[in-house]
């Protein structure tokens, strides 16, 4: 926590060398938003990518590194006319596994109102929709977007979002299918509660639809500051053909969902040669006792956890022209903030992970990156991993 209040000072410090951040123009802007903006023709294109180089060590321990083509994606998008778009991410993970990472209409019914309906990207966290490698810095995704909100977290689902630029407001309202609890078995557990549970718009089931939303405030320069909620019920497959009158069978497939309420909050800083950001989530999960019991599952009652990031340019200090960005990041987390009275937490699961490295940018559009993680937990057992990628991204 020492870390996080530290860097909450210098980002105040340094608010008066800050500069203006509007909604859709600053260097947060991801690659579907930039087709979405875009002013070019009816098809609109893009890629981005990365490839790692990931090697554990340490603890007089032989570890093999490992070596992955991590992702490309394809963006696919066409404007019928300035109201009325579309756009897509195909996704290709570690060469063989392909998916659709979003698909949806947009319609400007208004400058500061769109529907929009589709696959789309759950509004929690910074990286769920920011998430092209030369807008993050580490060669991996924070952890806690891997652990506390499953990113890339997508479902199918509709809703309003938009830009009141006399408010410095953004907004997202979305009804979605939630995460699927049990399918011919169990989906959430206690380590990474979510991750196993998203649906990702293939065949996906609905019982009923759950709430997710999101408010960015950016009228303080250098500021962007999210606040996201979601609230709903997970899915399962027991609801399937079964009488509403049946005792056993509603209270068996009652004992395979779990609530959800989860609520976010996020800030991004930029000033000049500075950048920082940082993440909080907190998690509630109702149920748990009959689903645990149920399924012979983990899952804790609740899950707590933040980060925070500060990062600078160096390349004036150093006579470099292009820019080179040594950060470091600390992370701690609890996926077993609260569980069940019949359950013992698992200190395993109280994590902290600190990274540390740089981002050094042939271009805007293309990055090498390194870093060094030291993992640790509640029981003290500790691991060191080296990371090194490239990664792009273009239109």
């Amino acid at each position: 926590m020492k870390l996080f209040y530290t860097l909450v000072v210098l980002l105040i410090g340094q608010l008066s060398m800050a500069q203006e951040m509007d909604s859709f123009t600053n260097y947060h802007m991801n690659a579907a938003r930039t087709l979405l903006e875009s002013k070019d023709g009816n098809l609109l294109m893009g890629a981005y990518g990365e490839v790692h180089y990931e090697q554990p060590f340490g603890n007089n321990t032989q570890y093999n590194g490992d070596l992955d083509a991590e992702r490309m994606v394809l963006l696919f998008g066409y404007k019928f006319n300035n109201k009325t778009s579309f756009i897509s991410e195909i996704e290709i993970e570690h060469i063989k596994e392909v998916y659709l990472e979003q698909a949806f209409l947009n319609y400007q019914a208004k400058p500061w109102l769109n529907v929009q309906a589709g696959l789309l990207l759950i509004p929690m966290g910074l990286m769920n929709e920011y998430h092209e490698p030369t807008i993050f810095n580490g060669v991996n995704r924070p952890v806690i977007s891997n652990a506390l909100y499953p990113s890339t977290w997508r479902e199918i689902g509709a809703g309003i979002a938009g830009n009141l630029p006399s408010a410095a407001l953004r907004y997202q309202l979305y009804l979605v299918n939630g995460p699927m609890s049990y399918d011919n078995g169990a989906k959430l557990e206690g380590s990474k509660p979510l991750r196993g549970a998203r649906q990702k718009g293939a065949q996906s089931t609905m019982t009923r639809p759950d709430l997710s939303g999101k408010i960015n405030y950016y009228g303080i320069k250098g500021f962007d500051i999210g606040l996201a909620g979601y609230l709903g019920t997970t899915e399962s497959s027991l609801f399937e053909n079964i009488h509403r009158d049946s005792v056993n069978q509603m209270a068996r497939a009652d004992s395979s969902i779990v609530g959800v309420q989860m609520v976010g909050f996020d800030f991004r800083y930029q000033a000049r040669k500075l950048q920082a950001k940082g993440e909080l989530f907190f998690s509630n999960f109702t149920n748990t006792s009959s689903y645990n019991a149920f399924t012979g599952r983990d899952l804790g009652s609740s899950m707590f956890g933040y980060y925070g990031e500060v990062g600078y340019d160096v390349s004036s200090l150093l006579g470099m022209i292009r820019k080179i960005v040594p950060f470091v990041r600390y992370s701690q987390y609890n996926t077993h903030q609260s569980v069940d009275e019949s359950m013992i937490p698992n200190k395993a699961y109280d994590r902290t992970v600190v990274t540390a490295g740089f981002s050094y940018f042939l271009n805007d559009a293309v990055v090498i990156k390194a870093d060094y993680q030291n993992f640790n937990n509640a029981l003290h057992s500790q691991t060191h991993q080296f990371n090194s990628g490239i990664g792009f991204w273009f239109r």
